[in-house]
Formats: structure tokens, sequence, C-alpha cells
């Protein structure tokens, strides 16, 4: 019987997470509703970040909370793929934030998004809490954590905070991180080109990156400023993926997403070579074999097989003879 590559690839070893590329930004019941009708216009191609921290206004915090709970229950949430970013640590809310998604919506959640941590002490409570909620409300399942690194002293334990448990994605926010610096990084900066030249900005994200990957966590790009042009969002998505590694990037209005999706989906050519190799592999059962002229092994299946698993989450096709038998 043909062994698939989840079981021959990584024998109880910690698969990376392969999510999707693009996490799309929406603060409103109305935003939520129109991102989850695009998500079911377009393919389960993103997730959406339901937003409790900008988008809840002042003194509204436990209806926001319970808006969420309510839509992501709801018919509407056809995929399970929408998270939610609840108030940081020195906010009043935030427990009841995590009562609230956890105990109404825990089954579905996607993940929970933590921002402006200035330590891993805040970050370690605030994953604690989360834990012991999920097991107050009967949850079992883990949800994933989403950390934002947009401080010095988040930058400072960057690696400690990969390392925490639950967390699955970095997010790297630009905005708060530029501001951090006192003027010394200009605005300017909050955009392309220097967005990605500026030293003290290609240094943050190049260690956000290394220490997502050192600890099996996604790292996420910062959002594109520019709304209404799709192509510069694709630079930006292309150029954090390519020249940083970043695997992931934020969305905050509908024309980022296919433009996000587009510049960090696999290139077909690989993706063919990827079929090929591992079904080639599959008939070897998972041993050695040369494709093409060259050698492969489990070191190169690995790759490969996160490459299919990517180019299913963005659309790109896959040959029908690996899509039947790693898919179907």
């Amino acid at each position: 019987m043909a062994v698939h590559p989840n079981q021959a690839l990584f024998g109880g070893e910690k698969p990376f997470p392969i999510i999707p590329s693009c996490e799309h930004f929406a603060g409103s019941e109305k935003l939520i509703l129109k991102a989850l009708t695009m998500q079911d216009t377009v393919g389960p191609v993103f997730d959406i970040t339901c937003d409790c921290e900008d988008g809840a206004a002042a003194g509204q915090e436990r209806d926001h909370a319970e808006m969420i709970v309510r839509v992501l229950n709801s018919e509407a949430n056809k995929y399970k793929m929408a998270g939610a970013r609840i108030h940081d640590y020195t906010h009043p809310s935030w427990r009841q934030d995590i009562d609230i998604l956890v105990s109404g919506a825990g089954q579905v959640l996607t993940y929970i998004t933590i921002p402006k941590c200035t330590n891993i002490n805040q970050a370690s409570e605030m994953i604690t809490y989360i834990q012991e909620t999920a097991k107050a409300k009967n949850v079992s399942r883990r949800i994933p954590v989403h950390i934002l690194i947009e401080t010095h002293g988040a930058l400072k334990q960057v690696h400690e905070i990969a390392a925490l448990p639950w967390v699955q994605v970095l997010d790297f926010g630009l905005m708060d991180f530029v501001s951090a610096h006192h003027g010394a990084i200009p605005a300017t900066a909050m955009r392309s080109p220097q967005q990605f030249e500026h030293r003290l900005l290609a240094r943050a994200k190049a260690e956000v990156v290394a220490a997502a990957l050192a600890n099996g966590v996604v790292p996420a790009h910062n959002v594109t400023l520019d709304l209404k042009n799709a192509e510069t969002t694709y630079a930006d998505a292309y150029r954090a993926r390519n020249e940083f590694g970043f695997m992931r990037m934020w969305s905050i209005y509908p024309t980022q997403v296919q433009a996000i999706v587009e510049a960090m989906k696999p290139d077909f050519a690989e993706v063919a070579d990827a079929a090929n190799i591992l079904l080639a592999a599959q008939q070897a059962d998972w041993g050695p074999i040369q494709y093409e002229g060259e050698l492969h092994d489990r070191a190169t299946y690995r790759y490969f097989w996160e490459i299919l698993q990517k180019a299913k989450l963005t659309n790109v096709a896959i040959p029908e003879a690996a899509s039947s038998a790693f898919f179907g």
C-alpha cells in the first residue's frame, strides 16, 4: 500500500505549519462579513483576522468580541479560516477578549493574535491564559497563537518568544516598530523601498524570519500602506518572500489579497517537479531516487511536499496523478 508523505517523511516530528500566505484584517461586522463573502468567491486562499484591538470602539469591547463569536459560528464562516486579534497586555480587556472568544468560538477559531508584547513574560502569560481558558471551557484543540513583533523588547527576545508553546506565526509590525525609534527611522521607511533597505528594518525583518524558521514557526510580513495599487502590494510581497523569506503577509484592503497570494505562490515549474519527484519517491517506498540526473532523498522530499501543499492552498494547478495520490 502506498505510504502518504505525512507518514513517510516526518515520523512523529512536528511538521512545519502549512497555512495561507495571506492574512486579511477586518475590524467591523460589515467588513468581516464582506471578507467572508470574498473568501467564498475566490476560494479558501487567505485567512481573515477579526480585529478586537483597533476594530473595537472604546467602551464596546465586550459587544465587539461577542459579535465576532456570533459571526464565526454562523454559516457565513464557510471555510473556518478566521482568527482574531485581541487587545495588548496593557489593555484591561485582553482577558475578557480571550474569555469570550475561546468560550464562544474555541472550536472554530483559526488563531489568536497577540499584539505589542514588550517581553517574553507578557507573551507567556497571555498564552498560558489562553491555554487555561481552553481547558476550563473543554476546548480540547490547541488554538494557534500569532505574536506581533513590533517593539524593541520583543525583537530582543524574538528567538525565545518563537519557542513558546502554541505559537504558529511571528508577525512583523512595521509601523509600531518604526514609531518606537523616536525619529531615528524616517516615516518614508514605512513604505517601499526603504522598508526593505533601511538597515535597522532589514536587520529586524531578517531576525524575525530567522527566529521563526528556526523554531518551526511561520514568519509574516507587515502591510502595504498603498491601498489601491495592487502592483505595489505584489512588489512588496514578492520582495518579502524572495529577499527575506517571509511566508505570509497581511492585507488591509480587498484588492491586496490576490496580489499577495500571487506573489507568494509556488512557481508552476517547481510544482510540476515536486509532483514527479514525490510520485517516484512513493513508488520507491521513500528511498533515494534519481530525477533528471540528480539525487533526491527524504531531505528534498520534505521540501517538495511543502511545495505541493502550498500549491494546493494557493490554487496552483497540481498534476492529476499527484493530486489523486496525495490529496485524493
